[in-house]
């Protein structure tokens, strides 16, 4: 499904690409909270590569509970949106932009993966009330040993910020997942329940770092 007024609903928040930009993670803007987690999911290329598959299609969104219902994915003809890039000590190293034309890959099975410029709709249970929590892909990790994706809120989502989820291969061959959260209240309503916001993240984290393990 494509939809052009939707595609361009604004991103409630500034730092885009906050979750791969050390310096931002360790010294964030003010009132923005940075938590990172990490957990082995496994051991060797075959392990790495569906692991990736299974970032780039949802499943770990999906496996923790989350149902996820895409709105918009930008047509073939459409450019996306680029974020600002930064170094490792959080620098920028490029402004946002538009230009790149949408790539579009797939797994080895066929499955369409994420691209960045899609936007969806995650719905969950929390606080005793169903939420639902809009976001756009902002940008697609791809290096040989990390990959993965970031998504940033939009309107009507409880939070103003980024996640990413980034599967890495190190050295002796072990698979891991990364979680980087980067956020805070999108609104006084939701400021005071702030306690009860950091709690749910670091509930969720906990659930999406269960998510692939044992595959």
């Amino acid at each position: 499904m494509s939809s052009r007024g939707s595609y361009r609903t604004a991103l409630t928040y500034g730092a885009v690409g906050a979750t791969q930009a050390a310096d931002l993670m360790t010294y964030p803007p003010e009132g923005f909270t940075p938590a990172e987690s990490r957990a082995r999911i496994g051991h060797g290329d075959a392990r790495f590569e569906t692991a990736v598959t299974q970032a780039l299609t949802w499943q770990i969104q999906e496996r923790s509970g989350i149902r996820v219902q895409v709105e918009d994915q930008p047509d073939d003809d459409e450019v996306r949106y680029n974020p600002v890039t930064f170094d490792e000590h959080g620098v920028p190293v490029a402004p946002a932009s538009i230009g790149t034309p949408r790539v579009e890959k797939f797994a080895a099975d066929g499955t369409p993966l994420l691209t960045a410029g899609t936007t969806a709709t995650l719905e969950m249970h929390a606080f005793g009330r169903t939420v639902h929590a809009p976001v756009r892909v902002v940008s697609i990790i791809d290096e040989t040993d990390r990959k993965g994706f970031a998504y940033g809120t939009l309107e009507g989502h409880p939070l103003s910020g980024e996640e990413s989820f980034v599967v890495e291969r190190t050295s002796d061959g072990s698979v891991w997942l990364q979680v980087r959260q980067f956020s805070q209240p999108s609104s006084r309503k939701w400021a005071f329940v702030a306690p009860l916001l950091r709690r749910q993240q670091r509930v969720m984290a906990a659930k999406y770092l269960s998510a692939l393990r044992g595959d």
